[in-house]
């Protein structure tokens, strides 16, 4: 019995460490591997497989991949306007005649936007953050794109800022930041109903629980109330 276990923990801390310490016959294919194993969630063995299917594929198709990432490396920029991810100075929204100004959504990132976009029950544009404020990360105020926004109420053409930050204590203390900058102006702050659990990222939640919870957006006053 006791030889059994000595053989399974044997050979278990042998696969372990031989995972650990993958041998490549190539530096150039061990080279590509270790670039690709550092995007999330992809870890060496996950690399690898990619590697090697990229490796049976026609040259151009590898190149053509090349060729777009470095493109969008190089030209890429963040709109002017509500800093989302864009080709020009203005983002499709922005430029959209027929996206209202008056109306504002907050968001974290372009992923948010991207999720809001799939529901197609919100016709005004964006404001992209950038983060959320935490302290623990080193994320203040100033980090992220708050004046710019702050800046806009100020100019009295937005009638109604919907926060629409994931309901996490980061989301949360972000949304009261920009609440107590703008709460002097007249304007409507809104924040989209608690449709989508508390800790949940708007990415991950359907697109009719997302559709729902803008169309059915609260007085943000009174969700300060409720928390």
């Amino acid at each position: 019995m006791l030889q059994e276990k000595y053989f399974f923990l044997k050979h278990f801390f042998y696969l372990a460490i031989h995972k650990l310490t993958m041998d490549f016959s190539s530096k150039l294919l061990e080279n590509a591997v270790n670039e690709m194993s550092q995007f999330p969630g992809i870890g060496k063995r996950t690399a690898l497989r990619l590697v090697l299917h990229l490796l049976k594929q026609p040259k151009e198709h590898t190149q053509n991949l090349s060729q777009s990432l470095q493109l969008m490396r190089d030209e890429i920029i963040f709109c002017k306007n509500c800093h989302n991810i864009s080709d020009k100075e203005l983002c499709e929204i922005c430029s959209n005649q027929n996206r209202s100004e008056q109306i504002i959504c907050v968001v974290e990132d372009i992923r948010d936007v991207m999720a809001i976009e799939n529901t197609s029950q919100f016709r005004g544009q964006y404001h992209v953050l950038g983060g959320k404020i935490s302290p623990m990360d080193g994320i203040g105020p100033g980090e992220l794109n708050i004046t710019s926004l702050v800046e806009k109420v100020k100019s009295g053409k937005v009638k109604e800022l919907i926060f629409a930050l994931s309901s996490t204590m980061e989301g949360d203390t972000t949304n009261f930041f920009i609440f107590r900058q703008i709460e002097q102006y007249e304007i409507i702050t809104t924040t989209i109903a608690r449709g989508i659990s508390v800790g949940d990222e708007l990415e991950y939640a359907d697109e009719v629980t997302l559709g729902r919870s803008i169309v059915n957006r609260i007085p943000f006053e009174a969700s300060l109330k409720n928390s």
